[in-house]
């Protein structure tokens, strides 16, 4: 570890251990069950609830879920869109669970239905809708120790009532105010009151860019609840709406145990909106890779139905895969002439245990720090773009001060002390990677007494590349024979020989920077030009990702030289994880710090030996290593010196 750790691998840990102020306590262990590494849990909606109260169907059904995933623990839903289970139906599944070695929790969904396809929340205004609110509160404590709440927990209701409520307020501030109430008066309260040692936990879902406008609140709300959960599906990230990207699996749950360092519970992931297999297994494995604990499968109906799950659009089906689906195939056991085969359970049961096997070898996960203040959004989502990229990001709700280099996107515009912060880190000799979403957003803020730049307002259409600065430098960074579609960027104005275009994109005569520098104090200021659609940073040359990480991680202890789709994950025991997304094969440059003998596969063994390295001008010795990856495939590895 000592020879692999970078000031950045301390600072990253540092940033993870004064999140709440002192010391982080450690994830909680999993405890012995069917993995080594994490327990694996089913949640069951209340509508099961109510037919596993059949003693032969909940039989049945078990058999067909436990033969295809080994889990550890159920948590029994008694409520959702006012459907209560009654308390017979509860104790009789509860009873049955636990009679198989199975732990059971409780859950309940707080909600009330949905409209013409959207979700539906409580009046919290209505008499009658806080008192079902706390009645599901009563209920769950009264027949279980630890309680979740799925992600239905927000407030969308406009009635009269709720106008008249909010006032002179901003409806993101009045409702961040009444789901404070809401959870102190109609959920822990009452639930403390019926047992007063039941463990509440809040599940936070996916969206968190926009979480303050609907009532979540990551500030307030995440410490008055007795622990967290974390949402890490992210489904298909081109044609669902929410647009999700897979990085996010892993992102989010970092994200929510840096805002509860040690109360994070674990990540929650369902099979909607999967157009092939592998989808589903990439967002198991990438929580897990996050260092959750504990991950939940919504929910017991695909689990356990009889109905064989479909392979989707895999063209790489012939190609050996991390998910192998012969093998996964292969792996099941039937059970008489009418079995209907393989379902989603075992999909999901095949991937945990093949992640479980590499988990072990992997230390504490570390990243870029990246600041988002709470309740702020800007540049939505960018995070996960930039872990698509390559970029392992350690997404955080405090200002590091420390660290070789801190990113910041538009979203720390809400923090009103931000160009004093960033000035600071500069002078102690931090580096700052700002977006121009950021830089555009703090005109006027003083941000001028840092570097004087200008987002023009006017916006280009590029598709050529160079990097390299100085005299008559510029080195194209295009791929030969490989067309790069126009991408349009915003432009930034600049004093030359003040701010230096490291990277940029030429148009006709004219270039336009895509990262920027500028030194102040003892550091320096990188500006990031984002396209005006983020995915266009998946359609950037390959050559021009490899330069941007390549300044960003000058001292980060690992990076990768590859195309766009291939993530990295980093460990601060020289262990690391190549992720690709891709429908084809990836060939990808392994840089690590230092000197280096080999890449030992952690599961297969195997070595991978040093190449030829290559690194900046004044940068520290680095080994290069290269790697094949597979469509939708990931290797794990360990570093030897």
């Amino acid at each position: 570890m000592k020879a692999f750790k970078s000031s950045l691998w301390a600072a990253a840990s540092a940033v993870v251990l004064t999140l709440a102020g002192g010391p982080a306590r450690a994830a909680e262990a999993p405890p012995a069950g069917h993995y080594k590494n994490f327990r694996a849990a089913i949640y069951i909606a209340v509508s099961t609830t109510h037919t596993l109260a059949d003693p032969a169907r909940r039989e049945r059904e078990f058999q067909r879920a436990f033969g295809q995933v080994r889990f550890d623990k159920v948590y029994l839903e008694v409520y959702r869109d006012h459907d209560f289970a009654s308390p017979a139906e509860i104790e009789a599944v509860k009873a049955f669970f636990k009679s198989k070695g199975v732990a059971v929790s409780g859950g309940i969904t707080l909600a009330a239905g949905g409209h013409g396809g959207q979700f539906g929340t409580f009046d919290y205004e209505n008499p009658a809708d806080r008192a079902e609110c706390e009645k599901a509160a009563r209920l769950a404590a009264a027949h279980f120790d630890e309680v979740i709440l799925d992600d239905f927990f927000f407030y969308a209701s406009k009635s009269p009532a709720d106008i008249a409520a909010k006032g002179a307020r901003s409806w993101t501030q009045y409702r961040l105010d009444t789901m404070r109430e809401v959870s102190r008066d109609l959920v822990l309260g009452p639930a403390k009151q019926v047992n007063p040692k039941v463990r509440m936990i809040i599940k936070y879902p996916n969206w968190y860019e926009h979480f303050q406008g609907l009532g979540y609140d990551l500030e307030q709300q995440s410490q008055m609840f007795d622990a967290i959960y974390t949402g890490t599906e992210t489904r298909d990230p081109d044609a669902t709406d929410q647009l999700l990207q897979q990085y996010e699996s892993y992102e989010a749950y970092r994200y929510y145990s840096n805002i509860r360092p040690g109360a994070d519970l674990g990540g929650w992931v369902d099979t909607f909106s999967t157009r092939y297999v592998d989808r589903y297994a990439e967002q198991l494995w990438d929580t897990l890779l996050a260092k959750a604990p504990e991950i939940t499968l919504f929910n017991w109906t695909p689990m356990s139905e009889p109905r064989p799950v479909q392979p989707g659009e895999r063209p790489w089906k012939g190609q050996a895969t991390s998910f192998d689906w012969a093998a996964m195939a292969a792996s099941y056991r039937g059970v008489g002439a009418n079995d209907p085969g393989p379902g989603w359970g075992r999909v999901a049961g095949y991937s945990l245990e093949q992640i479980d096997k590499v988990l072990g070898g992997l230390g504490r996960p570390v990243g870029i720090p990246l600041y988002k203040p709470y309740q702020s959004s800007g540049d939505d989502f960018l995070p996960n773009y930039l872990g698509n990229l390559g970029l392992p990001i350690e997404q955080t709700p405090r200002f590091p001060m420390d660290g070789d280099m801190l990113i910041l996107t538009e979203a720390a515009k809400a923090d009103p002390d931000i160009v004093a912060k960033i000035k600071a880190r500069l002078m102690a000799g931090h580096d700052v990677t700002i977006t121009s979403g950021l830089l555009h957003a703090l005109k006027g803020r003083g941000i001028d007494d840092i570097v004087e730049l200008e987002d023009t307002g006017r916006v280009v259409s590029a598709n050529t590349f160079l990097d390299g600065y100085g005299a008559g430098d510029g080195r194209p960074l295009n791929e030969p024979g490989v067309a790069t579609p126009q991408i349009l960027l915003p432009e930034i104005g600049f004093y030359t020989n003040d701010s230096w275009s490291l990277v940029r994109a030429v148009a006709g005569a004219k270039g336009y920077p895509i990262l920027l520098m500028n030194r102040y104090g003892r550091g320096v200021l990188y500006v990031l030009t984002t396209p005006e659609n983020p995915a266009d940073l998946y359609n950037l040359p390959e050559p021009v990702l490899t330069r941007i990480k390549a300044f960003l991680q000058r001292d980060f202890a690992v990076r990768i030289a590859a195309p766009a789709d291939v993530a990295l994950f980093a460990y601060d025991n020289d262990a690391l994880v190549a992720e690709s997304y891709r429908p084809t094969v990836s060939t990808v440059q392994v840089s690590v710090k230092g000197a280096a003998k080999a890449l030992r596969n952690l599961a297969t063994g195997e070595s991978v030996r040093a190449g030829p390295s290559e690194k900046l001008p004044d940068e520290a010795a680095r080994t290069t290593f290269e790697i094949t990856l597979p469509p939708h495939s990931y290797a794990a590895f360990k570093v030897e010196r």
